[in-house]
């Protein structure tokens, strides 16, 4: 007992430290901005918590109160015939959270028709919508009564609304809340003219109108009334002031929470004296998308309701995930789908002017279980690549393939500046019984021969590459394979600044090596036997000015040299921590294998060897580098081969490698 009491005063301090470290990691307050306050709790009892175990902190309940959800959809019509997909994929979402009902706000049906087509759209909406494992109710808007073609009645469809959906105004309680349905689509009663332009056309008629204000007050004791229309009547504009008396009504009523409408296709927030004014999206009606993320998306909402205070949130249509669906073993059929490499049935060769024309097949493959429905796209950033066809499409059965042949043609005197090479974008979906799941999309870069292509000559004035401080060039695990023990990493560099921490050559992540400067001083580290063995220059780099960089590991010891000067080296051995991180070289691989501490000016004359180049105090480097027998990578930047630099070898077969990220340059080494 003597512990209970203790739980019973215990309080929750927001503390300093950890807490504090958290935020900055953080990087932004998002998660502080809040509508409502905290949730009651109750402080934890044994009737409602045990343990086994000991602990001074309190974990809070919640109160055991009633909650609910509510779902309410925006307007289905105004866009495609086929907008009902969006109507049902919103169906599905909602099965799976299950609310204690769904609302509507009008334009249930694309209408502005006669009987016949009426009925079929109604049966069409409905059949859908019955699909929802909770109760539904409707709304009228324009497009479910506004009759269009021969024979119009003077009530237009209102007859066979009523008949089919329900009454045009009605309200229920639920759970001492109250949801009032209105019917914002009166004719006028002048003239008989429906038309939502018109502020003559959009007046609540008396009949409705004494008829809300009773289910107002016999709603009086409600925790929360919901109104629910299709036209935002509160808007004015074309609607005019008649909401203005109906506004009054609700601020009187006093337990008037919300008010929900549709019809703009876009949400909006409009609070209005302790009111909150809610206008939906859509659920397949007519989205133009001008910015999804600003509320012009299909969508639909849910509604928290508790005694003191109700949530909203926004949920896009087709984005709540089925738990039930996604099993160990479909997740990782996923993962083996988006790693299935393509398979094509050779490489593209290239003419020395760069002229295609050339038949290729690829077979794609589906390592699942279940369905996949694949677009496959040959693409160029190069618009001289002509593939036909551009796109083809494939369901390929669980555990099958398919090949499927392309033509590509590309005219000559086309290798220059521009020129791209091509890939193969992969689309992929997975045919679940409950959704689409869709793969990322992928690039698969299309083999090519260039065995007829001339490797560039030796650029006059020579060139660099600049790189501008958020570029470099990606070197793809396997591109370069450094054998484990002795070898050496080497560049020209001229900086344009220096900051605390700068990759030059690397692929450093806990593990193999990197070529740094920090605060321009010039350092190489590789991962000996579980650690980093370092050798830092402690003199520091000039900018402006052209220096060489050689990072040496003969198998017992660091070395870095600056300029031909042996500046540090450091005793170590031991095998080399590896990994299948890229090379960088401009900056240096985060955990995500993307690039981060850039450095920002040219390089010229990057070269990877095996072994220990250099010995010794000193040695008089070459400006510009050339192969020897032990070079695995070297890039004297003389041309581009598309994004790609062309990599010198012993046997003298040039070739491109690697890929820049950014836009770097090839600049005259000044």
């Amino acid at each position: 007992m003597q512990k209970l009491a203790l739980l019973l005063v215990a309080v929750f301090l927001v503390l300093p430290g950890p807490h504090a470290a958290a935020q900055d990691n953080i990087g932004h307050d998002r998660h502080r901005h809040h509508h409502n306050p905290k949730h009651p709790t109750e402080v934890p009892t044994p009737a409602r918590f045990v343990t086994s175990r000991a602990s001074d902190v309190v974990l809070p309940l919640p109160e055991e109160k009633d909650a609910f959800v509510f779902a309410v959809f925006g307007d289905r019509t105004g866009g495609p015939v086929d907008g009902v997909k969006v109507l049902a994929d919103a169906v599905r979402d909602v099965n799976l959270l299950e609310p204690d009902l769904v609302m509507t706000v009008g334009d249930l049906i694309n209408g502005y028709n006669t009987t016949p087509a009426w009925l079929e759209q109604m049966r069409e909406y409905k059949e859908i919508m019955n699909e929802l494992r909770c109760p539904w109710f409707p709304v009228a808007g324009n497009h479910d009564v506004y009759w269009r073609g021969e024979g119009r009645p003077p009530e237009e469809h209102e007859a066979n609304y009523e008949m089919h959906f329900g009454p045009l105004w009605y309200a229920f309680r639920h759970k001492n809340c109250w949801f009032i349905a209105l019917y914002s689509d009166e004719a006028n009663p002048e003239t008989g003219e429906r038309n939502f332009n018109k502020p003559e056309c959009q007046r609540m008629s008396d009949e409705q109108f004494s008829w809300l204000k009773d289910t107002l007050r016999k709603a009086a004791d409600a925790d929360h009334i919901f109104l629910f229309l299709h036209h935002p009547r509160w808007l004015g504009g074309q609607y005019g002031d008649d909401w203005d008396k109906v506004h009054r009504a609700l601020v009187a009523a006093g337990n008037v929470t919300a008010v929900f409408a549709g019809h703009i296709h876009r949400m909006r927030y409009d609070p209005k004296d302790g009111i909150e004014y809610v206008t939906l999206a859509t659920v397949g009606g007519g989205q133009g998308e001008t910015v999804p993320q600003a509320g012009w998306l299909h969508q639909y909402h849910l509604v928290t309701v508790r005694k003191q205070q109700v949530a909203l949130a926004a949920l896009p249509v087709g984005e709540v995930m089925d738990v039930r669906e996604i099993t160990g073993q479909f997740a990782d059929e996923c993962a083996r789908l988006v790693a299935a490499a393509p398979r094509f049935d050779g490489p593209l060769t290239l003419g020395a002017d760069g002229t295609v024309s050339q038949e290729f097949k690829v077979t794609i493959n589906n390592p699942t279980s279940r369905q996949a429905d694949f677009t496959i796209t040959p693409d160029s950033a190069d618009l001289r690549w002509l593939f036909s066809p551009d796109h083809t499409h494939a369901i390929i059965e669980p555990g099958g393939s398919r090949q499927l042949t392309f033509r590509a043609r590309r005219a000559g005197d086309s290798i220059d500046a521009l020129l791209r090479t091509p890939d193969l974008v992969l689309h992929a979906d997975v045919l679940m019984p409950g959704h689409r799941y869709a793969m990322p999309e992928r690039r698969i870069a299309i083999p090519l021969n260039l065995d007829a292509v001339p490797p560039p000559l030796a650029a006059t004035p020579d060139l660099a590459l600049h790189l501008s401080g958020t570029d470099a060039l990606r070197l793809a695990p396997g591109e370069v394979t450094i054998p484990d023990g002795p070898f050496t990493v080497e560049c020209w560099i001229n900086a344009d600044s220096f900051s605390s921490r700068i990759g030059i050559i690397s692929r450093a992540e806990n593990s193999e090596w990197g070529l740094f400067v920090n605060n321009g001083r010039p350092h190489m580290a590789v991962h000996l036997s579980g650690r980093y063995i370092r050798a830092e220059s402690q003199t520091p780099l000039k900018t402006g000015q052209w220096h060489h960089l050689a990072g040496v590991f003969d198998g017992k010891e660091v070395r870095m040299y600056v300029d031909g000067v042996l500046r540090a080296r450091t005793a170590g051995q031991g095998p080399r921590t590896a990994n299948r991180r890229p090379i960088l070289i401009g900056a240096d691989p985060n955990s995500d294998n993307a690039p981060m501490s850039f450095f920002r000016g040219s390089m010229d004359s990057v070269r990877i060897s095996s072994g220990a180049v250099y010995t010794g105090e000193t040695f008089s480097p070459s400006r510009r580098l050339t192969p020897a027998e032990n070079t695995l990578l070297l890039l004297n930047m003389d041309a581009l081969f598309g994004r790609s630099p062309w990599t010198e070898t012993p046997d003298g077969r040039a070739r491109p490698i690697g890929t820049l990220v950014g836009s770097p340059v090839l600049v005259p080494a000044e």
